[in-house]
């Protein structure tokens, strides 16, 4: 029930875990059957549950915020795989960093390859990840806005790394936030250019709606 995109490209499951929505997920190659898994919230088991009949090739974090890393541990442990996020704040991540990712790195799994977009903002780190038309964004764009920021230096840089990393992709690419329902980018673009048509205080930061902000 999980099968959220079941493609030629790949197979994609969408897992809401915890109580405050978080989703993990697992990218499946769809021709040898070896998985990607992006980020491990609460409730780990519900991943592993549907992580078992694959075999894991990475588990990639797109932040390291405690709601989307609870399950990290757990994860590693059941299935054996070298964990990749960006070095900014990795210190905070249960455990050892295996694989350090920067801007434009690639993690492949059998014929599926993702390519990390650093996208500061939300956090220093902060890592979306893209394949063919699959954009994984972590909590840096949710369908009408971008994550929160808890500055308004930080709101600037998350909306640099949204309009120069996401907002040029192809507009059918599809986006899976860590929280909620999917979008696509040509979605947001519209949004975003209601919200760059605004004038907005100094001071704006925290949770804020490109439709409203």
């Amino acid at each position: 029930m999980a099968l959220h995109y079941d493609g030629e490209d790949a197979k994609i499951h969408k897992v809401l875990m915890g109580d405050i929505g978080n989703n993990g997920y697992l990218l499946v190659c769809p021709v040898t059957n070896e998985s990607i898994i992006i980020d491990t919230p609460f409730e780990p088991e519900k991943l592993l549950a549907v992580v078992k009949d694959t075999t894991v090739k990475a588990i990639l974090i797109t932040h390291n915020h405690y709601d989307h890393i609870d399950g990290l541990e757990t994860i590693r442990a059941a299935t054996g795989a070298p964990v990749g996020a960006h070095s900014a704040g990795a210190e905070e991540l249960p455990g050892t960093l295996d694989m350090s990712l920067s801007d434009g790195d690639t993690v492949t799994a059998g014929t599926v390859t993702v390519t990390v977009l650093h996208t500061p903002g939300h956090t220093p780190g902060a890592i979306c990840y893209l394949t063919g038309r699959h954009l994984f964004t972590g909590d840096t764009l949710f369908p009408g806005g971008p994550g929160a920021t808890r500055t308004p230096e930080a709101l600037q840089q998350s909306i640099r790394s949204i309009t120069s990393k996401l907002l040029v992709l192809p507009e059918d690419t599809v986006v899976y936030p860590g929280h909620g329902d999917d979008t696509t980018i040509g979605k947001a673009h519209e949004e975003y250019k209601v919200f760059a048509s605004r004038s907005h205080p100094p001071d704006l930061c925290g949770d804020v709606e490109w439709l409203s902000g």
